[in-house]
């Protein structure tokens, strides 16, 4: 008897893990049909590694929004901070349904990783700009930089690839960041350094130089990695547009058509040349 008992239990274990992965997949495509989209594009077994990771940043991104009470929102990220700590000192996941897929892919050496992102997302929290570029700086590498970092390394990336994903990341963030610009400033934020034109087409410009350099080091990203980097589809297309016409950021005007949008992803799903 104990053989069919423990093919059970496999059994529901698997089914488990499975409902959860279905729960994180469908939070992301609630919350964030860009990255549903980028993770669709990837092969199955990516999607394991990619739909908990986005979960996640779907659960600490919105977490400073869901209310006006500062003190709520600092308790809802310090939940998260709490699992990363967890998962840093090897213990059991907590009863979520995004935790124990999270803890199946985030190892204990990554977790100081995943509680920079959590932690840097306390700006969202608060009306004060940031202190200086980088500060600037520092918050999309961590939200943006890291998520990605972690997804590339999970799927296989080496160090000499971190480099190429954190610049290609940097794009696909402050790109993202720069869509997000009409939704913060309604809410009472002051989301940039240099709001003028100029600015926002030397902002622009940035990224597009740390898009440059990832596509330069292409070859130091496996391909089996290459799904972590999906995500960033979009990064060109929007950096180009606010530094040709910035006046688009503040207009909301960033946005290329649907149509555009999916060649796009499946041009580099099918290519790998992100």
């Amino acid at each position: 008897m104990a053989p069919a008992s423990g093919g059970n239990r496999v059994s529901v274990v698997c089914g488990e893990a499975k409902v959860t992965l279905q729960a994180c997949a469908a939070l992301v495509h609630r919350a964030d049909p860009d990255r549903f989209l980028a993770a669709m594009a990837a092969p199955v077994p990516a999607r394991a590694v990619l739909f908990p990771l986005y979960a996640l940043n779907v659960e600490v991104s919105r977490a400073p929004w869901v209310t006006e009470e500062h003190m709520i929102a600092e308790m809802r990220l310090q939940f998260w901070r709490d699992v990363a700590e967890e998962i840093g000192a090897g213990k059991p996941p907590r009863a979520h349904e995004v935790v124990a897929p999270l803890a199946a892919v985030v190892g204990p050496e990554d977790a100081p990783l995943l509680d920079q992102l959590i932690a840097m997302r306390r700006w969202d929290i608060y009306k004060d700009g940031f202190d200086d570029q980088a500060h600037f700086d520092g918050y999309i590498d961590a939200t943006s930089g890291n998520l990605m970092w972690l997804g590339a390394k999970a799927l296989g990336a080496g160090p000499d690839a971190e480099a190429a994903v954190r610049d290609y990341a940097f794009a696909a963030g402050l790109a993202a960041f720069l869509r997000a610009i009409p939704a913060l400033e309604a809410k009472g934020r002051v989301p940039l350094l240099d709001g003028t034109p100029q600015g926002v087409r030397d902002l622009a410009e940035a990224g597009l130089r740390r898009l440059a350099a990832a596509r330069a080091a292409r070859r130091t990203v496996p391909r089996q990695a290459v799904p972590a980097l999906y995500a960033g589809w979009r990064a060109a297309a929007t950096l180009q547009a606010a530094r040709d016409v910035p006046e688009r950021v503040i207009e909301a005007k960033l946005d290329e058509s649907e149509f555009a949008k999916r060649a796009r992803l499946i041009w580099v799903s099918a290519t790998g040349r992100w």
